[in-house]
């Protein structure tokens, strides 16, 4: 319940910066996380509501120490920075770091902020996988595959808005279209793809999932 009123906040955040997928994103959540709620509070406790709800609690403990304490945001903001600018600086990108967490291209400069680390989807695939009853080995793998897939690629989508921002690929809305489109809609197939490879690790998620949805209906058809 705490959780569905958290997302319902982060979309108040959203809308502030205009970032309507992320809206729709956090609203599905907060609607997830009541629907669970309620039932579990009813007494309906099945296996696929623990499951969600040890999901959950994993994504919360390996979300909110970086969402809430500063100095581990820092440094997970920093580090990212850095190895943004390395990417570029190897591609001879005349990009320059002029702060901790601010790097520029042809004066336009562009600041990366926790959003920009992947760690909620990092947070979201980890606790996923290792709620799951599979063998270790095969939760670790799916683990490892994931988080690093998520990580790496978001380096690239940090240089790819950098650089169209920077070098204005898209006219005056270059940042608008590089972030909050373009970045987006890659990202999310991106994270399809991910899902795919991981479920081909651990098919016991892809039951999981289903028996969630088929949960989410019956309370659907209950209610109506």
């Amino acid at each position: 319940m705490l959780l569905g009123v958290y997302w319902l906040m982060e979309a108040w955040h959203y809308t502030s910066i205009k970032d309507y997928f992320n809206v729709m994103v956090v609203i599905g959540a907060a609607a997830v996380s009541f629907s669970f709620s309620w039932r579990i509070l009813s007494g309906e406790m099945s296996e696929t509501a623990e499951w969600i709800s040890m999901a959950a609690a994993i994504c919360g403990l390996l979300y909110f120490p970086f969402a809430e304490v500063q100095t581990l945001s820092e440094l997970l903001i920093r580090w990212t920075t850095l190895l943004t600018f390395w990417l570029l600086a190897g591609l001879n990108v005349p990009v320059s770091m002029e702060s901790w967490n601010l790097l520029a291209l042809n004066g336009r400069s562009v600041e990366i902020v926790l959003a920009c680390t992947a760690i909620e989807s990092i947070a979201l695939f980890a606790g996923v996988i290792l709620s799951v009853r599979a063998p270790r080995a095969r939760r670790l793998g799916a683990l490892m595959l994931s988080t690093a897939a998520i990580y790496i690629l978001n380096i690239g989508r940090n240089a790819f808005v950098l650089l169209a921002y920077g070098e204005e690929w898209f006219g005056q809305e270059s940042f608008y279209l590089a972030h909050n489109v373009i970045a987006k809609v890659g990202s999310t197939l991106v994270l399809l793809i991910i899902a795919y490879m991981v479920f081909a690790i651990l098919p016991e998620l892809l039951v999981l999932i289903d028996d969630l949805f088929a949960e989410l209906r019956a309370s659907r058809r209950a209610e109506v």
